[in-house]
């Protein structure tokens, strides 16, 4: 088994992004959903302790490189490290994205969240790898925040030059609206980590995605 971080991925390639709070069964949860079609895992979790958030970091990391899959660490670019995770994703407020760097390396994945224009213009010049936009709908995920539209979306994926991946109540039915306007990368939480089938909630998501993929270009 490799235990050491993957190469560095072709993020564009990336559709359907996985964040995942810890479970007591991330492994085999996290498992179906690549098998599903789950190409990209974060592990956010802002309510445990460091050394518990470590434990199933750890277990987290393993799954995904043994099977082919980049890990990244949510807000914690020390656990990151300690773990020997592909990356860190990090919010406003949380580390700076070149703090982030100094630490893990250039050959790290480093994920801005921006939610408004003057965050996603402030990006730009910053030492990341990938900017998510939105949340595009009002989530639990991210209480008190408001959704920033789908427009958001859009203007965000017509000025990054980096992958922009689409926060917010991503489903099978409003995927199809995100592409239309330009949108190929997508985070997913309450679809898969709330359903009864991690494995078929993977499924039907990266089927919607790449239906409308095929019918926007065609």
């Amino acid at each position: 088994m490799n235990d050491q971080p993957l190469k560095k991925p072709d993020l564009d390639s990336k559709r359907l992004y996985l964040c995942v709070p810890a479970r007591p069964d991330i492994e085999h949860f996290i498992s179906e959903c690549i098998r599903g079609g789950v190409d990209l895992v974060q592990l956010r979790e802002k309510q445990l302790e460091a050394l518990q958030l470590i434990n199933y970091a750890r277990k987290a990391v393993k799954v995904c490189h043994d099977m082919g899959i980049q890990f990244i660490m949510n807000d914690r670019p020390d656990i990151a490290l300690e773990v020997e995770a592909d990356g860190v994703h990090v919010g406003q407020d949380d580390v700076p994205p070149e703090l982030a760097r100094k630490i893990l390396g250039q050959s790290a994945i480093i994920g801005r969240s921006t939610h408004a224009h003057q965050e996603l213009r402030k990006s730009l010049a910053e030492p990341v790898d990938y900017i998510s936009a939105g949340p595009v709908v009002p989530t639990p995920t991210k209480p008190g925040r408001e959704g920033t539209g789908i427009d958001y979306a859009a203007y965000t994926n017509s000025q990054s030059p980096r992958p922009v991946f689409v926060t917010g109540g991503v489903t099978p039915e409003t995927i199809p609206s995100l592409v239309k306007v330009g949108i190929k990368h997508f985070v997913v939480v309450r679809y898969i980590t709330l359903a009864t089938d991690p494995y078929r909630a993977s499924r039907n998501l990266t089927e919607a995605i790449e239906q409308a993929l095929n019918e926007n270009t065609g």
